[in-house]
């Protein structure tokens, strides 16, 4: 579990409802986790993005 405590999103983000997804550049894709809280959104990592590839 990786939890960041001061990281920046969209201001948008904080009405998302569980379930919605999401993709965050250069991270991956994640969905909003039922946990989530107002003004406290939790997102869950359902897809990472490569971070290197093969010639």
């Amino acid at each position: 579990m990786v939890i960041a405590p001061n990281a920046m999103v969209e201001p948008s983000l904080l009405e998302a409802r569980p379930g919605d997804q999401f993709q965050f550049l250069r991270k991956g894709y994640f969905c909003a986790d039922p946990d989530s809280q107002p003004g406290k959104p939790v997102f869950n990592l359902t897809v990472g993005l490569k971070d290197a590839y093969r010639r």
